[in-house]
């Protein structure tokens, strides 16, 4: 029997096995897996992401991994569990502890459990998506940019995701278009007027992908449709990237736990669910800020509460 469970190992889980740790609480960690899919990936978006420079603490900035690392070396140092490569796809909390069962077949009883399992990208609904993914169609192109490093590419969204990714990819490319349905963008100011005074960032103003070419091995090129007057037209691409958002990584509590929804995890009194015993931060919980650092701080709370929580329970 754990004291506590905790599923997810990026910011908010890492943080909550710091803390649950130090109280000698024992958490086991789930990390999650790498696998097309899957309920939470290990270390989360900030993997994806190159320089972290407004986590407090690091004047210079931190890569996205590195930060991720030190953060989970805390966690063990202070007695931490790890699983790897395995992620939970049950929870049960119908009996006088929680039950959940993993991937691969091994099954937890717990008294406590903190999901903290993220978010994950949205992709776009055609069917050419599938045909061409990871053959220059993706969700990061901070991971795989390089790949396509003096090709034009295109980057579709216009929040502060699809700026900073077409940032990054303006310093590889000649030409990065920047794919928007609205003729706006919903980024931040400062990341406006970067992306839009960078001569190398094309805007595709009120439009949508419709079709994504290519020769059957890679992308060659996408099918735009302006929204306003229904004009197609095609640009040619060596790979098209997706940054329009995010669902939350909790399909698996379906049934379980209640969901809003957009499938976020609602919580009551810092992070208690509707669920005794179930706790939940991160980005599963968080569709306003979204930030490493908020993500960090709901950890902390969901430790905190589960130790209070389990002291009330004998």
């Amino acid at each position: 029997m754990e004291n506590v469970t905790i599923i997810g190992a990026a910011c908010a889980g890492l943080t909550a096995a710091i803390y649950a740790a130090r109280a000698n609480l024992s958490p086991l960690v789930v990390a999650g897996t790498f696998k097309p899919g899957n309920v939470s990936v290990p270390g989360g978006q900030l993997m994806t992401t190159t320089d972290v420079e407004n986590f407090p603490g690091f004047p210079a900035g931190i890569k996205g991994p590195e930060l991720i690392k030190a953060m989970r070396a805390q966690a063990e140092r202070f007695g931490a569990r790890f699983i790897d490569n395995d992620e939970v796809v049950t929870l049960d909390g119908s009996g006088r502890s929680l039950a959940l069962t993993l991937d691969g077949g091994d099954r937890i009883e717990t008294k406590a459990a903190i999901v903290a399992t993220g978010a994950v990208p949205r992709t776009i609904d055609i069917p050419s998506w599938e045909t061409y993914w990871n053959r220059g169609v993706g969700t990061c192109a901070v991971c795989d940019g390089h790949f396509f490093r003096g090709k034009e590419v295109a980057i579709v969204g216009g929040g502060d995701s699809a700026l900073e990714e077409a940032q990054y990819m303006a310093k590889l490319c000649p030409r990065v278009y920047l794919i928007h349905r609205r003729d706006s963008l919903r980024g931040s100011k400062i990341m406006q007027d970067h992306a839009l005074k960078n001569p190398v960032i094309q805007p595709v103003w009120d439009s949508t992908v419709e079709e994504i070419l290519g020769d059957g091995t890679r992308v060659t090129g996408a099918r735009i449709k302006n929204v306003k007057t229904g004009a197609t037209s095609e640009l040619a691409l060596g790979a098209l990237f997706a940054a329009i958002g995010h669902v939350p990584a909790t399909a698996f509590l379906k049934g379980s736990v209640a969901l809003d929804e957009q499938g976020y995890i609602p919580v009551t009194r810092g992070t208690f669910t509707n669920v005794a015993g179930v706790f939940a931060a991160g980005d599963c919980v968080d569709h306003v800020y979204r930030q490493a650092v908020t993500a960090a701080g709901m950890g902390c709370m969901a430790a905190m509460d589960v130790e209070r929580w389990l002291a009330t329970q004998g």
